[in-house]
């Protein structure tokens, strides 16, 4: 009997949590109100913590910190990049910085920092928040404020990703589930359709990106990269069948996109790997990925979540999934 060996890693156990600040929230929707919980895994080189410090993002308004027993709370304001209507009030400034100084978390200690607030009901889903972070020490300091999204920073600032809100129209129904496609995309001559994700099994580490891209144009093109802000990389992976067994093998050159061609990427195939996955991929959420393409250069592709066995954009099917990497 021959075997075959399903590669994708979709199931596959997680390694070690990164010792990263992050947010428990990975997502929110826009137009709601929510809360932020900066998660602080450690200390300063050994030391205790003494001080933690979070910038609030444009777009992010209303905010209330949350008090924390034996830790002093003050805050900071500042003008809003866009003006925010409170009910009919028209807000140009609020809280942007919020402190906790004044307590003491061990090096081997973990604690949370909760701030609610709302987001902007016009930003765009698939936007990006990052909320720059420090932690300060008798001695030092251990920062989170690199705000670039580039992979294998040793300081990324915590973030989440905006999704549909429950008033959104034209990229899918309330929520940002996947039984709606995404609109189009386009870069150059390559139009994007049809783009998704799984959703992804409890600390599972990777999940998969997929789509089809259309090449309208008379030159060659060739996706060379991408990244996602929920993965610590992400790679173009081919599927094949080397004699009896299936294999999944990355492509380091990229994937070519024949001029006047269409390439499809889906389970089974050619396709996006999320590797290093930040937090679960739950189903109804939107994710951004950034495609690079050679010749037509990067856009940014929201994927809908949809379930851990869909076969496409908003489908809906029941078929088996479970693959190993």
């Amino acid at each position: 009997m021959k075997t075959m060996l399903l590669a994708g890693a979709l199931v596959a156990l997680a390694g070690p949590l990164s010792a990263h600040a992050t947010l428990e929230q990975s997502q929110a929707k826009a137009g709601a109100t929510t809360k932020i919980t900066l998660r602080v895994p450690h200390g300063c080189k050994g030391e205790a913590t003494h001080t933690v410090r979070i910038n609030l993002p444009d777009g992010f308004y209303a905010a209330k910190p949350m008090p924390k027993a034996g830790w002093t709370l003050s805050t900071g304001t500042g003008p809003y990049a866009t003006p925010y209507d409170n009910h009919g009030t028209e807000m140009t400034e609020g809280l942007r910085e919020v402190t906790w100084s004044g307590g003491h978390l061990e090096d081997g200690w973990y604690d949370e920092f909760t701030v609610r607030g709302t987001i902007g009901a016009d930003i765009a889903p698939g936007t990006v928040m990052t909320f720059p972070a420090v932690q300060e020490c008798a001695n030092g300091t251990a920062d989170w404020t690199d705000t670039s999204g580039a992979s294998g920073v040793p300081n990324p600032a915590p973030r989440l990703t905006v999704v549909v809100g429950d008033a959104g129209h034209g990229h899918g129904h309330a929520g940002g589930t996947a039984d709606q496609a995404m609109a189009p995309v386009t870069v150059g001559e390559l139009t994007i359709t049809g783009a998704f994700t799984r959703a992804t099994l409890p600390n599972a580490p990777v999940g998969g990106g997929f789509m089809t891209i259309t090449n309208a144009g008379a030159t060659d093109d060739r996706l060379i990269g991408a990244t996602t802000p929920v993965a610590g990389r992400v790679e173009v992976h081919e599927m094949a069948m080397e004699g009896d067994v299936m294999r999944m093998r990355d492509l380091p050159d990229g994937l070519p996109v024949p001029a006047g061609q269409t390439v499809t990427l889906k389970p089974g195939g050619y396709h996006l790997m999320l590797m290093e996955l930040s937090a679960p991929l739950v189903e109804g959420d939107t994710v951004p990925v950034t495609l690079t393409f050679e010749q037509a250069g990067e856009v940014q592709v929201p994927l809908p979540i949809g379930k851990v066995n869909a076969k496409a954009a908003g489908s809906m099917d029941h078929g088996a999934h479970g693959m190993k990497h």
